[in-house]
């Protein structure tokens, strides 16, 4: 099979890779021209990362502006420089004995729309420089304010110092961001210490391949049995 492959295919990216990882992985096994993401996940996060091949690409800007369902843990006591575990601790502080109501005013806190500072260590670009080199040069600039919003988020377990809570945002949305500003709230810093992206839109890892099954597929034929077709991606956002 030669043709190109034109559509959506959905991976559940394991910790440890970056989605760059993943677009060359599929691009240089399957010998497709091209293959792009839409939407940055970390390499500490896992989860729905989607993948547009061939004319797909066209819809990839569409496919970005949805919004974004994610899973994570936020840490209190430490700040790191990231705003997630990656990060050297910039400091600590003791936690104290929060209640479930002292945890959900926090997060309420952080609900509906506001604007979200984006954290040095991200792919927006500065006079053309993505900030997480400048970051890498230990300099910090001063960054716009996004208008984000949060449309519901869930507690689903508190084991201090680590909450695990559910989260649907807004696209360019930051959960370190979140995370370490909930911990502001609280006066006892944070940090992102998991996260796991669940769903895009309609689209939900669910129906996603995992990455160690996709690298056994033997061929494009067998690829193409994983990718959603033009149409198809069109009756899904329409759901």
């Amino acid at each position: 099979m030669t043709e190109e492959l034109d559509g959506l295919l959905l991976v559940d990216k394991p910790s440890g890779m970056t989605s760059h990882d993943i677009v060359h992985q599929v691009r240089k096994r399957f010998q497709i021209k091209k293959v792009g993401h839409c939407g940055t996940l970390d390499p500490m996060a896992t989860g729905l990362l989607m993948l547009v091949l061939g004319k797909a690409t066209k819809v990839q800007d569409l496919l970005m502006s949805e919004d974004k369902y994610y899973t994570g843990t936020l840490t209190l006591g430490t700040s790191t420089s990231t705003q997630d575990v990656e990060g050297e601790v910039t400091a600590r502080k003791d936690v104290p004995e929060f209640s479930s109501d002292d945890v959900r005013r926090a997060f309420d806190a952080f609900k509906g729309d506001f604007y979200q500072t984006p954290p040095m260590v991200s792919a927006i670009k500065v006079d053309g420089v993505p900030l997480y080199k400048l970051a890498r040069q230990g300099k910090e600039v001063k960054r716009e304010p996004r208008f984000v919003h949060v449309y519901l988020y869930d507690i689903l377990g508190i084991e201090l110092p680590d909450i695990t809570f559910s989260i649907k945002c807004s696209k360019g949305f930051y959960v370190r961001t979140y995370c370490h500003d909930i911990g502001e709230q609280l006066g006892c810093y944070g940090h992102l210490s998991s996260l796991r992206r669940t769903g895009s839109g309609n689209f939900s890892v669910d129906d996603s391949v995992t990455f160690a099954d996709l690298v056994q597929i033997p061929d494009k034929a067998g690829l193409a049995q994983h990718v959603i077709s033009l149409p198809s991606i069109s009756r899904i956002r329409r759901q």
